[in-house]
């Protein structure tokens, strides 16, 4: 049988469990590979820290992997951008195959990733949603489609937030030290919760599914640091789930991409997806929806996407890094003022009369009617809970501009967006 031969560069969580699952699994991955399955060579940053025994070489020096013309695939397992980008290119330019878990990277450079690549495969399922296979399922099982939409509950620390805010009734500074006592939150929690983690996966599947290169830069990215339980009983009180989404959209020749808490019904799938788990729906106009669900983090679900792409390296010859042949896509990225959606508003004033016919005039004068209404009292002050119907963002904007210049409104407004 013949040998397939990797250099891993980092061996963290994910790392070492890629080299657990290859020592313990390997008469299977062997059959389904086709060859043995070799770890040449691992790279560390640090010696000094206390590790397990690997029976393969270690060295600190990344060169050794990337110059060694015997190792055929470089894994690729740091954190960061720009430097793993050095390391991915010249593995490249070496002639390797690449495998990376890196969205960080890839929300970046993958379109400039796939030009040095050429012919030579790189594999990415690991970066996103962990052990969910939904890059090859895009890339591969929907490929006769065009993707009408995709909804993603795609970052576990903030859907873990929300499930506890939601069935204990306690605030989110509180979940959050229990999310970081868990390990399930970094100490800096600010990557996850301000939704970049989750902006970063859904660029990558955004170029799967449209073939168009965007940047976090150029969509619209909201967290959950300001969530209350007020918003938490408006969801109750009127049969929505709250949930941090990744989505993208298609309307027209143009592409919706935005991260942000979502208000959803009751009845839908996504809502019903609870606690670290991830779960993305994918909408095609031939399959209709399908919806995938799994772990999205943790070292044995992210190792076993790695190994899928080792397998499919060695089964088959390269094919497009994401997924398209040619560029002939007309595709382009929608103005974020032009999204159109429902919105949920919080806004606290002071309990006088005829507050609520002065924000109903400014809403009414931008075009925006209300749909739902709750009044919270506590004594001088008064929370309105409110929800819209459709309407554009450069609408919501406006009047929310001009509703936080009345003198008995006490703060700026906050907008949460609800998808029916």
């Amino acid at each position: 049988m013949k040998e397939l031969t990797l250099g891993i560069i980092g061996l963290g969580v994910v790392g070492s469990s890629v080299v657990k699952i290859l020592k313990d699994n390997q008469a299977i991955i062997a059959a389904r590979a086709g060859c043995a399955i070799c770890i040449k060579k691992g790279a560390v940053k640090d010696f000094s820290k206390k590790r397990e025994i690997f029976d393969f070489p270690l060295t600190d020096n990344v060169d050794e992997i990337l110059d060694d013309p015997e190792i055929d695939i470089v894994v690729e397992l740091t954190g960061g951008v720009e430097a793993p980008f050095e390391i991915a290119k010249k593995a490249l330019r070496n002639s390797k195959a690449l495998i990376t878990a890196n969205k960080a990277m890839l929300a970046y450079h993958r379109y400039a990733l796939q030009q040095i690549a050429g012919d030579l495969p790189i594999g990415f399922e690991a970066s996103v949603a962990g052990g969910i296979p939904i890059i090859k399922a895009l890339r591969d099982g929907l490929g006769a489609n065009h993707i009408l939409s995709i909804r993603g509950i795609i970052n576990g620390t903030c859907n873990f937030i929300l499930t506890k805010m939601q069935e204990e009734g306690v605030g989110f500074q509180e979940v959050l030290k229990e999310a970081q006592d868990l390990g399930y939150a970094e100490a800096d929690p600010s990557f996850d919760v301000d939704g970049f983690d989750a902006a970063h996966k859904l660029l990558i599947l955004a170029s799967i599914a449209y073939g168009i290169d965007a940047r976090p830069s150029d969509i619209l990215i909201e967290g959950i640091t300001n969530i209350t339980q007020e918003d938490i009983a408006f969801a109750k009180e009127f049969g929505y789930h709250l949930k941090l989404l990744g989505i993208a959209k298609k309307d027209g020749d143009s592409i919706e991409l935005r991260v942000h808490p979502t208000f959803l019904p009751k009845d839908a799938m996504l809502g019903k997806v609870d606690g670290v788990m991830n779960a993305i729906s994918v909408v095609g106009d031939c399959v209709g929806e399908t919806l995938y669900y799994g772990a999205g983090a943790g070292g044995m679900a992210t190792a076993s996407a790695v190994i899928s792409d080792i397998i499919e390296i060695a089964r088959t010859k390269s094919s497009p890094m994401l997924g398209f042949k040619t560029t002939s896509n007309a595709l382009k990225l929608k103005p974020l003022d032009a999204i159109i959606s429902a919105y949920y508003l919080r806004i606290l004033v002071l309990d006088k009369p005829g507050v609520l016919a002065q924000i109903a005039k400014i809403l009414g004068e931008v075009g925006i009617s209300i749909a739902t209404l709750l009044q919270h009292n506590d004594k001088h002050y008064s929370t309105l809970l409110l929800s819209t119907h459709t309407c554009k963002e450069a609408e919501i904007k406006l009047a929310i501009e001009r509703i936080s210049a009345l003198e008995v409104v006490q703060a700026t407004p906050t907008m949460i967006r609800i998808e029916k």
